[in-house]
């Protein structure tokens, strides 16, 4: 026993060495290539290949920008037309595929959720080809029915999840105390899963913010969304001022992240209280 005590030890100290190693190269990949584009938006050069001393002049000039504060415009309306609309369809998709049993429910569900597998080049050429052949005009009505459809799942997954970990005698106790089911639906169900539903509506807008892909196929000349600007304007060159606006984009999807993480904690931390 003591002998292989003696031989576990070793192992032991060589994971502990080699953990933080891994972890940190594996952060460096991800994250180092960021971290170049926030430091070179205070870049006081025009050329985003060599440091020439810090400035703040790039985001002085990104918000005097009108071509970038009118894609910037666009892109907040998608955002919030495609993240609502994803809203409401999901929330009612995830609430009767999971309260109704029938058969088939599983590839009803697979279905709800292949918009998130499909490559987004597929779906942006299905849907331009689909709009041309029903003559639906390209433009800013394209592109909230197209980021509408790819928003759905991920509000989908989010609700259907916590109706799952839900405790359904809540609902049971509600209607033995003579509760409609609308009634029990705006009172106890839609409350629960409210903190899910948000979660998913704003990971939805950070998604719907970051397309390039998709929205590429389906927009026009005269409706032009933040994450086209930036890449037409990488392909012609590019600023610092590129630098600063991915900057911007980072820090808000970030944030949107980091608040749905917390909704969801603060939803889960609800529903095992209430159980």
């Amino acid at each position: 026993m003591a002998k292989n005590e003696t031989a576990i030890r070793p192992r032991r100290k060589k994971r502990k060495i080699f953990s933080p190693i891994y972890l940190t190269l594996v952060l460096i990949v991800l994250y180092l290539p960021i971290l170049m584009v926030v430091i070179y938006s205070f870049n006081a050069g025009r050329t985003i290949s060599a440091w020439q001393g810090f400035s703040t002049s790039w985001y002085s000039r990104l918000f005097g920008n009108a071509l970038m504060a009118d894609a910037l415009k666009n892109s907040l309306i998608l955002a919030a037309f495609s993240s609502v609309l994803a809203g409401i369809i999901g929330t009612l998709g995830a609430i009767g595929l999971t309260r109704s049993h029938f058969r088939g429910s599983g590839v009803v569900e697979t279905v709800a959720t292949l918009p998130m597998m499909i490559p987004e080049l597929v779906l942006g050429m299905a849907y331009l080809a689909l709009f041309t052949a029903v003559g639906v005009p390209l433009g800013m009505g394209a592109l909230i029915l197209t980021h509408t459809t790819f928003c759905i799942p991920y509000v989908f997954i989010n609700v259907k999840s916590r109706l799952v970990g839900m405790d359904p005698a809540l609902e049971e106790a509600a209607r033995d105390l003579g509760a409609s089911p609308m009634r029990v639906l705006l009172d106890i169900t839609l409350p629960l899963i409210m903190p899910s539903v948000a979660s998913g509506m704003m990971l939805s807008a950070a998604m719907s913010l970051d397309d390039v892909v998709i929205s590429f196929f389906v927009t026009s000349a005269e409706t032009t969304t933040l994450p086209l600007k930036v890449y037409t304007g990488l392909r012609s060159g590019g600023t610092p001022e590129i630098n600063a606006l991915s900057t911007l984009m980072l820090g808000v999807i970030f944030i949107a992240v980091a608040l749905s993480q917390l909704m969801r904690a603060r939803s889960e931390k609800k529903l095992h209280s209430a159980r």
